[in-house]
């Protein structure tokens, strides 16, 4: 599969902060992929340095398999990492015209761009009379503009209302569906869990964790458990499996981490040889933010 993006150790500092910190991962073609991490953990300056306008510290980062220049591979990218900026007394049309001049490309696709995130209806309005997700919607339009082969995104939904976020989510599926690969940084959990297919979770500037979404989530998981006697001896019996981790009692539920594949049916029935029934007994996976606290807690 083709390396869109490699970074190599990259390093920045603005003096004491160290900012992006030895920082190494690669993006694969046609994948979702989320920078996930706390305000000011070096998302945005990553994506500063890759695409020109920050310079590193130190280490290195090649587009297309280091077959490109940074500033011809830049010709095939697509990137939002401000706020968009248009003027405001011409018409969405106008604005992307302009920038089709600008960038030099053809402005032949700017109606199938303005479809592409909903706005062809209003693409005479001028952009003053757009609300926030539809100006965000219209910087998508532009950053579309030459067909990139990877989309970049700083924060997409920052500051829009529940249906401004539901929409920039589905237009960033449907781009994805098309082939395009796209990058985008959030601090949110749900959005990344939402959209995107591998995530590289960052907290000052350290890379966290990096890989898959869903084998993020995929952990051996937890038991709940309760029982109306007998706790001393189950909480023994479980500390004695091998297939369990750490167990300890919370507001009454017995949790048990599990470190090696076991099911429900198997550890009830390994309970009740001992002479252990349970009244309670559910397996769960973690979730992404739990995942995420508990990356984030020992980093």
């Amino acid at each position: 599969m083709e390396t869109i993006l490699s970074l190599k150790n990259l390093d920045k500092k603005f003096g004491p902060v160290h900012a992006v910190n030895n920082l190494s991962f690669d993006i694969q073609k046609g994948n979702v992929y989320g920078i996930l991490g706390p305000n000011g953990s070096g998302k945005s300056t990553t994506l500063g340095i890759i695409l020109n306008v920050v310079n590193k510290t130190s280490g290195s980062f090649s587009w297309f398999d280091g077959g490109l220049s940074t500033h011809e591979a830049l010709k095939k990218v697509g990137a939002i990492i401000e706020r968009p900026n248009f003027y405001p007394y011409m018409t969405a049309a106008q604005n992307l015209n302009l920038i089709c001049k600008i960038k030099g490309v053809s402005s032949v696709k700017i109606e199938e761009k303005l479809k592409a995130v909903n706005l062809f209806d209003r693409r005479n309005s001028k952009f003053s009379t757009y609300s926030l997700g539809m100006k965000q919607r219209l910087a998508i339009a532009s950053a579309l503009l030459n067909d990139p082969e990877i989309l970049i995104l700083d924060e997409p939904t920052n500051g829009l209302d529940p249906q401004g976020i539901h929409e920039i989510r589905q237009i960033i599926k449907d781009i994805a569906a098309t082939g395009t690969t796209i990058l985008l940084a959030s601090h949110l959990l749900d959005e990344v869990e939402k959209v995107c297919s591998h995530v590289v979770v960052i907290r000052n500037g350290i890379k966290l964790y990096a890989g898959r979404v869903d084998e993020m989530t995929a952990s051996k998981g937890l038991f709940e458990l309760k029982v109306d006697d007998n706790e001393e001896k189950l909480l023994s019996l479980l500390e004695s499996n091998e297939a369990i981790g750490s167990v300890k009692t919370d507001n009454g539920v017995i949790i048990a981490t599990i470190i090696e594949d076991i099911t429900a049916s198997e550890l009830n029935s390994f309970l009740f040889k001992n002479d252990i029934v349970v009244s309670h007994l559910v397996k769960r996976k973690p979730s992404l933010e739990q995942q995420f606290l508990d990356l984030t807690k020992n980093n």
